[in-house]
């Protein structure tokens, strides 16, 4: 299929796919849309970064425009994410997407006030888009019904794994219709989440992008082996080094990334960080500063590593390496995004190098390695 026509979706979203100019289905959007119009289970294996978000969103819109509104109504579909960030990219995705055909969407999430999301249900959803924290607290205040969802998207289902969220999402379960639709979505899967998708999933259509575990192919990933005490000079410089591209830097820690941010502001490097500590709104203007180009770099825990949808992020650079192999797939994800080229670089001490094989062993590839700038001393 090579257009948004061969799909079987209607004028009014044809409209809507061009007016965000979506041009060409992704390779996730051309075998999930189909099989999510049917009415089928869909479970899709992919990466961050390959088109998820419209490959259920769209097949959702087309079902909400085939019912009636009722006013007042409890939501018809209820689409879980791991993150803040993404739930919110999701939402503005089904704002965009169902523009013309006035779809109300509520999203729920956790670091707000909830009385103005409480409001927001009340008035009638058509889509609740929700962490699963946030979702049971307004499901205990009764100020959400799911007994009315006909949809059920899980995204990220690997991630949510890993932030312990699998006993929330089996109580999110119980309230939710058993007979729906159900769309399960997960850059990888393992064991537990295989078994979570056998649970959720009645004869789903699978379909699957990418390897398990694989890294992006315009990504150009590069290694400099360098002493911890060097990193922040040879960060500064391949900063400089990149001119005006706009960068996505990585460390483990939430206190890491506030040192990076204040080392780079000493060598005159302005930057910005986004970690779980941060207030939902400073995470949310330190986000909007990097999409609009006002912040060329932005310093970020793995909290972002998936789920931010920023385009234009030339480069990745992991200050740190992650201790979890399958975070560098993810991290370095947020580039090369689109059919765009971009380029990881990782800076690694002697500390680090097992991290380096176990993540040379999931992507089975090696990783080559480069000079650092302005000639550095290297790890030894």
């Amino acid at each position: 299929m090579t257009s948004f026509s061969d799909l079987g979706l209607s004028a009014g979203l044809l409209r809507a796919v061009a007016a965000v100019r979506y041009e060409t289905p992704t390779p996730i959007q051309a075998q999930a849309i189909p099989p999510g119009l049917a009415g089928r289970d869909v479970l899709g294996i992919a990466q961050t970064g390959t088109g998820k978000t419209a490959a259920f969103a769209l097949p959702i819109l087309t079902r909400l425009a085939a019912g009636t509104r009722r006013p007042g109504a409890a939501p018809r579909a209820l689409v879980l994410a791991p993150t803040r960030e993404l739930a919110s990219q999701i939402a503005e995705t089904f704002r965009a997407l169902g523009r013309e055909m006035g779809v109300r969407v509520a999203l729920v999430f956790g670091g707000v006030p909830k009385p103005r999301q409480a409001r927001t249900l009340a008035a009638g959803v058509d889509v609740v888009v929700a962490t699963p924290g946030r979702l049971i607290d307004h499901m205990q205040d009764r100020a959400v019904r799911l007994d009315q969802v006909e949809v059920l998207v899980l995204d990220e289902a690997d991630h949510m794994l890993d932030l312990g969220f699998i006993l929330p999402i089996r109580r999110i379960l119980k309230d939710v219709p058993p007979r729906r639709q159900t769309m399960f979505f997960s850059a990888t899967m393992s064991r537990e989440i295989a078994g979570l998708a056998d649970a959720m999933l009645q004869d789903p259509a699978r379909v699957s992008v990418t390897p398990v575990a694989t890294t992006v192919e315009k990504v150009d990933q590069r290694v400099i082996f360098v002493a911890q005490s060097h990193k922040r000079s040879v960060l500064s410089g391949l900063l400089r080094q990149h001119g005006q591209g706009r960068t996505l830097v990585f460390t483990r820690t939430k206190h890491g990334a506030d040192r990076v941010v204040k080392h780079l502001a000493e060598d005159g490097v302005a930057a910005e960080a986004i970690h779980g500590n941060k207030s939902q709104p400073q995470r949310e203007r330190a986000l909007a500063a990097f999409r609009a180009g006002n912040t060329r770099v932005l310093v970020a825990t793995d909290i972002a590593a998936r789920g931010i949808d920023v385009s234009g992020i030339t480069h990745v650079i992991n200050f740190e390496l992650p201790n979890v192999p399958e975070s560098y797939v993810h991290r370095i994800g947020r580039t090369a995004r689109a059919g765009a080229a971009g380029q990881a670089i990782s800076l690694v001490d002697g500390a680090e190098r097992a991290f380096l094989r176990d993540i040379e062993k999931l992507i089975r590839q090696p990783i080559p390695a480069m000079s650092p700038p302005d000639a550095l001393p290297r790890a030894a």
